[in-house]
């Protein structure tokens, strides 16, 4: 199977799952789980006052969302650089 069948088979199976599903219900639940892991991360023994752990926890939140940005730039630039190589 190539890189575009494996592609389109996977957007198909995203879709048929979103067809029957509410995208919201689901989001919701991946927040939730994302919004306790990095509340976890800041304080482990939960012995932070809960509006301290939550400023922590954005934080963190936000800094891993650079991460994901800052790896994202560098990746379209290998790509770009990679592209043009040729």
């Amino acid at each position: 199977m190539t890189a575009q069948e494996r592609r389109l088979r996977a957007q198909i199976a995203a879709y048929s799952r979103w067809a029957k599903e509410d995208p919201a219900a689901n989001a919701a639940r991946g927040q939730a789980g994302l919004v306790a892991r990095f509340e976890r991360e800041v304080d482990p023994h939960g012995v932070l006052p809960v509006a301290e752990r939550y400023r922590r926890a954005e934080n963190a939140r936000l800094a891993h969302m650079r991460r994901l940005a800052l790896a994202s730039v560098r990746a379209r630039a290998a790509r770009k650089a990679r592209t043009t190589a040729k």
